[in-house]
C-alpha cells in the first residue's frame, strides 16, 4: 500500500492589514504583516489513473468538489504549465479543518498545499518563482501561502517580503461561523487610500517589540466587516479582555478574529474563557509558525 503524500496547509493570519491604493483594474494595493498558525488542513496524495479529489473534515461541507474548488484549479493549473512532469494522476483528499470565508485563507492555503505536492512530485525541478507565478494567478494570498512564514505581503498580495526572524508568539482564532465575501467587504470600504504600514524594528525578535508596532497599525478592512457582521466587534472586545492578549482584531477580511499572546499558557487559557462564552464559534489556540520552521 502506497503511503501518501502530505502537505498541510496553515491558517494565514493579517496582524496588520492596511488599504493603501485602489487600483485602475478595481482591485487594492495592500501593505500586510502576515504570519501563519500552526492549525491547518491537510492535502494527502496517492497515485492514482486521474486526478480526483474528495474532501472530510468538519467543514467539509462548505466545500464543492469541482473544477472551482482551488485544490483542483492549482493541480490543472500546475498540468497544464508542465504537462509532462507528474507522470501519474492523482487521488487527493482534503482534510478541511480551517472554517471557509473566514479571512485565514483556507482556501489559498489549500492551493499552495497542492502546487507544493506537485512540485514534490515532480520529475524535474521546479523553481519557486514560477510556482509563486502560478499561484498569483490563483488568489491574491496564494503566494504568501505558498512560503507560509512571516513575511510582509504588498501589492494585491504577490510581492512578498520574508521576514529573516520573528518573536515566538501565540494566537487564539475565533470564528463566529458567520462566512463573510471579501467583495462585500470591499464594497463597504470607505478610505481607500490609506497609509501604508510603518517600519518595522529589526531584528524583530521579542514580543513586546511586535506589540509596541502592531499599536501603531490598524485592519482597515475591520470597520466595513463589523457593520455586516458585528459579532466581530464583540469578539475582538471580549478576546482583549483576556488575561495576556498583546491585541485582538480581525484578520484578513474576516470574519476570523485573533488575540496575540506570548505564551502558550495564555492562548490556551483565553481559548477556554472565549470557548465557555460562545459554544457555537470556532475557536483555536496554536503557536506561529517562525522562519526556518
Amino acid at each position: 500500500m502506497v503511503e501518501p503524500l502530505l502537505q498541510r496547509a496553515p491558517a494565514k493570519v493579517n496582524l496588520a492589514l492596511h488599504v493603501t491604493r485602489r487600483r485602475d483594474d478595481g482591485y487594492h494595493d495592500l501593505e500586510s504583516l502576515v504570519v501563519f498558525a500552526d492549525v491547518a488542513d491537510e492535502l494527502e496524495a496517492v497515485p492514482a489513473s486521474a486526478d480526483t479529489l474528495t474532501i472530510g473534515g468538519p467543514f467539509a461541507g462548505a466545500l464543492g468538489l469541482g473544477e472551482t474548488n482551488l485544490v483542483s484549479r492549482a493541480v490543472a493549473a500546475f498540468r497544464a504549465r508542465w504537462p509532462d512532469a507528474v507522470a501519474t494522476g492523482l487521488a487527493l483528499h482534503l482534510t478541511k479543518n480551517l472554517p471557509v470565508a473566514a479571512g485565514i485563507g483556507g482556501g489559498s492555503a489549500d492551493a499552495a498545499a497542492a502546487l507544493r505536492l506537485m512540485a514534490l512530485l515532480s520529475n524535474r525541478p521546479i523553481a519557486l518563482a514560477e510556482l509563486a507565478d502560478m499561484a498569483a494567478g490563483l488568489g491574491a494570498d496564494v503566494p504568501a501561502c505558498l512560503v507560509s512564514t512571516p513575511l510582509v505581503a504588498r501589492g494585491v498580495g504577490e510581492v512578498l517580503a520574508p521576514l529573516p526572524e520573528f518573536p515566538a508568539c501565540h494566537v487564539v482564532l475565533v470564528n463566529p461561523m458567520v462566512p463573510l465575501a471579501t467583495a462585500d467587504v470591499f464594497r463597504r470600504l470607505r478610505a481607500h487610500d490609506n497609509y501604508p504600514l510603518p517600519e518595522l524594528p529589526m531584528p524583530l525578535t521579542r514580543p513586546a517589540q511586535l506589540g509596541i508596532w502592531l499599536a501603531e497599525t490598524r485592519n482597515d478592512l475591520q470597520p466595513p466587516a463589523v457593520k455586516l457582521v458585528p459579532a466581530i466587534g464583540d469578539i475582538v472586545a471580549q478576546l482583549a479582555g483576556t488575561q495576556g492578549c498583546m491585541l485582538a482584531r480581525m484578520s484578513g477580511s474576516g470574519a476570523t478574529v485573533f488575540g496575540l499572546f506570548g505564551s502558550s499558557g495564555q492562548a490556551h487559557q483565553a481559548a477556554q474563557v472565549m470557548r465557555a462564552a460562545n459554544a457555537d464559534h470556532w475557536v483555536a489556540a496554536a503557536p506561529l509558525i517562525l522562519p526556518g520552521q
